[in-house]
């Protein structure tokens, strides 16, 4: 297997280790979650890390292929989706903007399974690249919430806030999701339509 396939791949190794260990301490009583968060943290740091490794390696060594165009959304949603859920349960995530978030994600993946079938390939959009982008940036605040929450070394008003300012990362990031998901429908449909002329 390539070195960037492994990068991506290591995503769906990663992201059930991350969910495990959120919910641990709520599963078994004796398991401290001071301990548990410490290794989360530098996990998910590392597999979104993964996200930009595998293409830049791939771009580096030549390596971009049709399965990794497939296999690294894939594995994007699959560790996208199992991060926001942890944080979805702690309440640093409204319940419609996870659904929003899903239903987007599935939609862009039937889309390009669509396509495929269709011999037509969409490549990654500039609204697509920012929204990750904000997901990690959200995700990374949430994380940061879940220290704060299990250490408490802030004071209340100023987690609250913080909380709030996670909000609306998370705001930013559905608008811009849905925003892109239009763009992705609009590539389609002008190269299926260039396509038939």
């Amino acid at each position: 297997m390539k070195l960037s396939n492994v990068f991506t791949s290591s995503r769906l190794v990663l992201a059930p280790i991350i969910y495990v260990l959120y919910f641990l301490p709520d599963w078994v009583p004796f398991i401290n979650p001071k301990i548990t968060i410490l290794i989360i943290i530098p996990i998910f740091i590392f597999m979104e890390f993964t996200d930009f490794l595998d293409g830049y390696y791939a771009r580096l060594h030549n390596q971009v292929d049709d399965f990794g165009k497939i296999f690294d959304p894939f594995a994007d949603v699959v560790a996208n989706i199992t991060v926001l859920f942890c944080f979805l349960m702690d309440g640093f995530l409204f319940a419609p903007f996870f659904l929003i978030i899903v239903y987007r994600e599935f939609g862009i993946m039937f889309l390009r399974m669509k396509a495929r079938g269709e011999g037509i390939t969409i490549g990654a959009k500039m609204g697509g690249k920012t929204k990750t982008v904000l997901y990690i940036v959200a995700a990374s605040v949430s994380m940061f919430l879940k220290l704060e929450k299990i250490y408490a070394f802030l004071p209340p008003i100023v987690t609250r806030y913080i909380l709030y300012f996670n909000w609306l990362l998370y705001f930013a990031a559905v608008i811009l999701s849905l925003a892109s998901f239009t763009d992705y429908i609009t590539s389609y449909l002008n190269t299926r339509r260039t396509a038939d002329e």
